[in-house]
Order: C-alpha cells, then sequence, then structure tokens
C-alpha cells in the first residue's frame, strides 16, 4: 500500500479565519465542545492557523489498513510507516477546521488528526481527535506521546499533500 493507493476522503479549507480566536468563536457557534485537553491544546501559541487559505485533500486510513497487526500498536511507528508510505502528517489547524466543515460525521466515529504533538501547559504531549459521541460534535484531545498504544482498528486523518490548491482556486 501506498498514499497513491487511497482515495480522498475530504478536501477542507483552512486559512479561512484571521486567528485563533476566530476560530474558536466559529466552534462555539455550530455548539462544538472541546474536551479538556483539546481546549488545553488549543489555547497554547504552538497553536496557530494559517495566513493562507488553502484546500487539503483529506485521507483516512485505519492502522490495520496500514498493515498493522495485533490490537495496539504504538503511535510513533504508525506514523513512521504512514510518512514511508507517502501520507503526510496534518498541521494542527486541520482538527477544528475538519470540525466545522464535517457537520455530518456518523455518530460513533471518531477520526484521530495524524499530527505532530502539541505540549500542553502541564506538559502533557497532545494530539486531536474528531469525534461524534452521539452527544453532538466534539474535538477529544488524547495522548500524542510515541508509545500511545493506539488501537490497530482506530481511524487516522492524514494528508496527501500541503497545500494541493492555491487559494485562488478555493471554492467558496
Amino acid at each position: 500500500m501506498s498514499v497513491s493507493d487511497v482515495a480522498g476522503w475530504k478536501t477542507i479549507t483552512i486559512g479561512n479565519f484571521p486567528d485563533t480566536f476566530a476560530l474558536l468563536t466559529a466552534l462555539r457557534a455550530i455548539g462544538c465542545s472541546a474536551g479538556d485537553s483539546a481546549a488545553a491544546l488549543l489555547a497554547r501559541p504552538a497553536f496557530t492557523v494559517s495566513g493562507t487559505r488553502t484546500a487539503v485533500e483529506l485521507l483516512t486510513v485505519s492502522a490495520a489498513e496500514l498493515g498493522f497487526e495485533g490490537e495496539t500498536a504504538l503511535l510513533r511507528q504508525i506514523y513512521e510507516h504512514a510518512q514511508q508510505l507517502g501520507f503526510e502528517l496534518a498541521p494542527p489547524e486541520i482538527a477544528p477546521q475538519l470540525r466545522l466543515q464535517y457537520l455530518d460525521q456518523p455518530v460513533g466515529e471518531f477520526l484521530i488528526i495524524g499530527m505532530k504533538p502539541v505540549r500542553t501547559w502541564p506538559g502533557e504531549d497532545v494530539i486531536l481527535t474528531v469525534a461524534n459521541g452521539g452527544a453532538g460534535l466534539i474535538l477529544i484531545g488524547q495522548d500524542g506521546h510515541a508509545d500511545a498504544e493506539i488501537p490497530v482498528g482506530s481511524r487516522f486523518v492524514f494528508l496527501r499533500s500541503l497545500p494541493t490548491t492555491p487559494a485562488a482556486l478555493v471554492r467558496k
């Protein structure tokens, strides 16, 4: 398997908010809640939004589809193998942007954003998950340490490439 074997799942736009505060305001406006770890990540200076409006192609794949067997795999191994196959890690902005642009997410779906972890103020490495657990749309933070054990059935969101489309060509 390589990235070219995986069909594009969804194209979203990033860079359509002037700053993090505007992005968070938009999330609140749709009634999206953020778990404690996700909120801590979004409040960090390391969390930034793109200054360029860009369309990005997202791909979803499970760790099992990447070739992992057994019940769990280490996050580091999943990321390393995915990148060897041509998948790219997403900037942290992808998670809240996807949450805003994927309002019809099926109940019970949890999508882990394949991203470099962001360290929160207490020192925890956190990655984000876009979820619909049945009580509404949410952003969840989860353990982003390299040795975090991830169930191989978990679905990840990666990028094919960044950027894919210049801002002038992005449909509004």
